[in-house]
């Protein structure tokens, strides 16, 4: 009789809970017809009021996402007026492609804890030094004696200005035209035009075909000592590479190495794929 009863109870409890949910204004569950829609990808403004409006003086408080392009743009003395020119696509670099700092939460706040960066451009490209032959400056662990880099002013500023040419493609690119191949674009960088060898940038030999392992994954050829005539840290053709790849959350790959974290945003004068994390500004 006694599990009867508690049999009962539990009916009766389920039953006040059901009813309750049109009690209390939650309806029981209904069949919804999903609407699907298409996000615009218009940003009615150019590249140039873009950047402008998500950098240093931002118009929402504290969007500055392009605060580091913006002043390595600056540094580098490009006119922003190239940002205006029709039928173009812009590769945009949010805060952490360009540098990467420490942190911990203290009281509930995130503070940084070092100026020194962790990822990003600046660390993975910093200024090295040479030995009297010549040659790239190793620790005695093989790795890369390197100075880390802590503003855009400790590159040389033709290395800045030449690696962000790179970042501005003649031909309009995007979802519409793009396919699972790469397409080699045109960019504003002058053929033949190499890195100094100030920076790890530079000791990156550039070819002019597909360098990959049996995987298919892209090879990084990082050399100790320099040769003559050869490309270093950019691409020797002065193009850049997109395709499209299976991906929901980057679908748009740059030379076959990073993934655009937001791509094909419609500015009035061309497209915009925007990039979170480093980027190699060579295609082979």
């Amino acid at each position: 009789m006694k599990k009867i009863n508690l049999l009962m109870i539990g009916f009766l409890t389920m039953a006040t809970i059901i009813s309750g949910c049109s009690m209390f204004g939650l309806d029981k569950q209904v069949d919804y017809e999903f609407q699907k829609n298409i996000l615009d990808a218009h940003i009615n403004k150019s590249a140039k009021q873009y950047l402008l409006d998500r950098g240093k003086n931002p118009i929402v408080p504290n969007d500055t996402i392009f605060k580091w392009m913006q002043l390595g743009l600056e540094y580098a003395g490009i006119d922003l007026a190239e940002y205006e020119k029709p039928g173009r696509t812009f590769v945009f670099l949010k805060n952490e492609a360009i540098r990467v700092l420490p942190t911990r939460t203290t009281n509930g706040v995130l503070v940084t804890t070092s100026n020194v960066p962790t990822a990003g451009m600046w660390f993975s490209f910093p200024l090295v030094s040479k030995n009297t032959d010549g040659t790239l400056k190793l620790k005695t662990d093989g790795s890369v004696d390197g100075v880390p880099v802590k503003n855009w002013s400790d590159y040389p500023k033709e290395d800045v200005r030449n690696f962000f040419l790179s970042l501005i493609a003649l031909e309009n690119y995007g979802f519409e035209n793009g396919t699972t191949t790469n397409s080699s674009l045109p960019t504003l960088l002058p053929s033949g035009t190499s890195a100094t060898d100030k920076s790890l940038l530079g000791w990156y030999l550039a070819g002019t075909t597909p360098n990959l392992n049996v995987s298919g994954d892209r090879i990084l050829n990082r050399v100790n000592s320099l040769t003559p005539g050869q490309v270093y840290g950019f691409d020797p053709e002065s193009r850049l590479n997109f395709r499209i790849v299976s991906s929901d959350y980057s679908p748009l790959r740059y030379n076959d190495a990073t993934n655009a974290a937001t791509a094909g945003l419609l500015a009035t004068n061309g497209q915009i794929h925007v990039f979170g994390a480093l980027i190699y500004p060579w295609r082979y």
